[in-house]
């Protein structure tokens, strides 16, 4: 139970109201199987008539009796029937308030986890965040996520049915000691003889866990590459390698499916025949009364039922338990690598950015060596070489994604490290090459609904990306839809929609990562045109393998080989270091 105890201290007063409404409730129920036993009682009298002999009341019903005649209620037929039904009424309304608040707490579960995992994912290192499939994280966002709210309800059922069972025990003990305590350990030995089950569904239910996130995983990258893949009529090859994850996944389902029909199947009828045990015994050797013998019964009929559904909802909680412990592994992995923000000097662009000796490499790949550059502020800096060479490396570096391993970088002579890195990333707008627009309002894409962002803040935004024209002409202005990725907008005008989105929070740096790469030569002109309009106004980064990006540039940076070359006509000795 190191799920439920884990969830539990979580939200423990959530937890101390439902248990406390948990034993209030099978309290009820308690009570109004109590008042059963002294009713048939009654019934029996009243059956053979005035002047039959009537059998003594046994310890348990003289103490329903006493406590009834406390109460100020007779003997009777109705007034018991009444004492039963308002057990059972009262009973099943602090179980309405139990489901209730089980429910509200699985689904705050739920939200609670999802909102972890994306806050932890979102707050990560950068390096951490590359490694992590997009499909597992959608899978613990949707799948694990819910299964582990599952596992929750199932936990909580299982708490109920517990308490209900100590109850139910507690009546039958009362009632005959002796044939309850014979019956309980051979219902004990059922439920552990039968517990191999519930760890079969455990391992079943790790192998889930493990497949789906595979899975997912597997068929995000799929399902992006699905164009190429029909082209070239391969897409038989992702089936291939979907279809076995699928199977695998499938005989994972099957066992657990197998061991809960099992346990149903067994439990029911083992049970069924230790309680015929408890009652022979009661009745031939211990010689109860018939009366006595079915209430007892009938207390650890339910005794037992109880304690079964307890198993069986165990097995369930058992079943989704892995995808907890895994969504809450990924998130503490996230968590421990976590970005420090928000300390240090608060940053401005007003004289420019140096790198000095600056050293860099993925996974011991050197990408840079001893790298040298200078972005004069309010100029406009185009980056060109191969690919491969770090251009987009060096767009990293500029943002603080990576660091340097070795040499630093300056923002007006204050070395990073020391700068509130939140706060100089609230001074950049970033244009990537691949712009992916939300099937939502061009004034939506624009503020990415930031309420602090007025219409007329987009307005400006749009009309220094040199697209508002356009924008107001369409039929509902800003509030008119961009379709699925930006599919009703052309090439251009979602790159200018892009630019208008970064321009919105009016940096003072605006980095452009191939975002002219995909445009026709009309659509890049017209680019280059709002650019060289900008520059003036703040810093321009920009990364280009064409040629419209280096003819508007104020200075070019050749990257080849680690090294960076500045080329002519701005060709000058970057001091202290090789060219």
């Amino acid at each position: 139970m190191q799920l439920m105890l884990a969830l539990f201290r979580k939200h423990r007063w959530r937890t101390i109201l439902m248990l406390l409404a948990l034993l209030a409730s099978g309290l009820a129920e308690g009570i109004g199987l109590s008042a059963l036993l002294p009713l048939l009682n009654v019934a029996i009298a009243a059956d053979r008539g005035a002047g039959a002999e009537v059998t003594p009341p046994g310890q348990f019903e003289q103490a329903v009796l006493d406590i009834l005649a406390r109460l100020g209620i007779a003997p009777a037929i109705g007034p018991l029937l009444l004492v039963i039904v308002a057990g059972v009424a009262f009973k099943s309304l602090l179980l309405l308030v139990v489901q209730r608040q089980v429910g509200y707490t699985a689904a705050q579960i739920g939200t609670e986890l999802r909102l972890d995992l994306l806050r932890a994912i979102l707050r990560s290192r950068w390096e951490y965040f590359l490694h992590q499939p997009v499909g597992k994280l959608t899978n613990g966002l949707a799948t694990e996520a819910q299964r582990s709210s599952d596992s929750f309800v199932f936990g909580a059922t299982a708490v109920t049915f517990l308490i209900h069972a100590l109850i139910y025990g507690a009546i039958a003990v009362a009632i005959s000691w002796q044939a309850t305590l014979l019956s309980l350990i051979a219902g004990v030995m059922v439920i552990g003889s039968s517990h191999f089950l519930v760890r079969m569904t455990r391992r079943a239910g790790r192998r889930q866990t493990l497949l789906l996130s595979s899975l997912m995983a597997q068929l995000t990258d799929t399902l992006q590459s699905v164009k190429p893949l029909k082209a070239m009529a391969r897409e038989h090859l992702a089936d291939q390698v979907l279809a076995g994850e699928t199977f695998r996944l499938n005989r994972a389902l099957r066992k657990q499916v197998f061991s809960g029909a099992l346990l149903n199947s067994v439990q029911d009828l083992l049970f069924a025949s230790f309680i015929a045990l408890g009652m022979y015994l009661a009745l031939v050797l211990f010689s109860v009364e018939l009366s006595t013998v079915l209430v007892l019964a009938i207390a650890l009929g339910r005794a037992f039922g109880s304690l079964g559904k307890v198993q069986k909802q165990y097995q369930k909680m058992a079943q989704g338990e892995s995808a907890y412990w895994s969504l809450q592994g990924s998130i503490d992995a996230a968590t421990t690598a976590a970005e420090h923000l928000g300390e240090g000097r608060a940053p401005s662009l007003e004289r420019g950015i140096q790198f000095e000796h600056l050293a860099f490499g993925y996974d011991e790949h050197p990408v840079f060596d001893d790298l040298c550059l200078d972005f004069p502020a309010r100029t406009l800096t185009t980056l060109i070489g191969p690919s491969g060479a770090g251009k987009t490396t060096v767009i990293d570096l500029v943002i603080g994604l990576v660091r340097p391993s070795a040499g630093e970088i300056f923002v007006d002579g204050i070395a990073m490290g020391e700068l509130d890195l939140r706060a100089w990333r609230s001074l950049i707008g970033y244009v990537p090459q691949d712009t992916v627009l939300l099937h939502d309002s061009v004034l939506h894409n624009v503020t990415l609904g930031d309420a602090a962002l007025t219409p007329a803040a987009a307005e400006n935004a749009l009309r220094a990306a040199g697209i508002w024209d356009f924008v107001a002409a369409l039929p509902e202005g800003m509030n008119t839809l961009v379709g699925e990725r930006g599919g009703k907008l052309s090439g251009g005008q979602r790159q200018r929609v892009a630019i208008a989105r970064a321009l919105v929070n009016k940096p003072r740096l605006l980095i452009l990562d191939e975002a002219t790469s995909a445009l026709d030569p009309v659509s890049e002109r017209e680019i280059c045109q709002t650019l060289v309009g900008l520059k003036n106004d703040l810093t321009i980064l920009a990364i280009s393998h064409d040629s419209a990006l280096v003819d508007i540039a104020d200075r070019v940076y050749e990257l080849a080989r680690g090294r960076a070359r500045l080329l002519e006509p701005q060709r000058a000795t970057l001091e202290g270091c090789s060219e």
